[in-house]
């Protein structure tokens, strides 16, 4: 099972990859933990991505490709992988599908987690984190009872700094500018499956298991 993972911020999109990683003993490969680990291990492209990185630029395409070949040849990767956070254009996607070729390893299918923007501001902007418990809560979505359970031991309900709705709404945009030109590329592969990502995680969960 080959999968690259769309999904805007919000989406849920890390926690249902994590499920099915579990489940379907596959990697889950986040482009930013992978790079992180091959800068960290010293690797032939960590080396070229830590110089480029350390002087203020951005990792050009060729090392991505590079990174991503690299970090699929791991035995890890042999019952198959999700691709999360890359590609993030069409010009990457081209690489990926021409990477993928050489090693016989083509992609099975791209899943688009489909959720309505103005529910992602909501998840987004509503979320906050109890002072006392760490539990993650949402104005919108949580129940009163657990949002009282908070405050009736004496803690606060935290907002991150950058959970406002200005920030939030640029990053949709960026992602809905970038995601867009992509699922247009996995559909005339014939690759996109769409998953229905507004129900509770285990409605999402149960609708991406039988897409997939």
């Amino acid at each position: 099972m080959r999968i690259v993972l769309l999904g805007a911020p919000g989406s849920g999109k890390g926690t249902q990859a994590q499920r099915l990683m579990k489940d379907k003993d596959i990697c889950h490969i986040s482009t930013g933990d992978m790079l992180r680990s091959a800068v960290d291990e010293g690797t032939s492209f960590g080396l070229k991505a830590k110089k480029v990185m350390e002087s203020g630029k951005l990792v050009s395409d060729d090392l991505m490709i590079g990174l991503i070949s690299e970090r699929l040849s791991l035995k890890d990767t042999l019952n198959g992988f999700i691709l999360d956070g890359f590609p993030r254009t069409t010009k990457q996607a081209k690489d990926l599908k021409e990477l993928l070729q050489q090693m016989r390893i083509p992609l099975d299918s791209a899943l688009l987690m489909d959720i309505d923007f103005e529910i992602l501001m909501k998840r987004l902007v509503g979320r906050r984190t109890c002072s006392k418990t760490g539990k993650l809560l949402n104005i919108y979505f949580s129940s009163k009872e657990e949002l009282d359970a908070c405050k009736n031991l004496g803690g606060e309900l935290l907002k991150r700094k950058d959970d406002n709705e200005e920030i939030i709404r640029n990053r949709l945009k960026v992602y809905r500018d970038q995601t867009e030109p992509l699922v247009d590329f996995y559909k005339s592969e014939n690759k996109l499956k769409v998953i229905n990502a507004e129900g509770s995680m285990d409605e999402v969960y149960q609708s991406l298991l039988a897409t997939i």
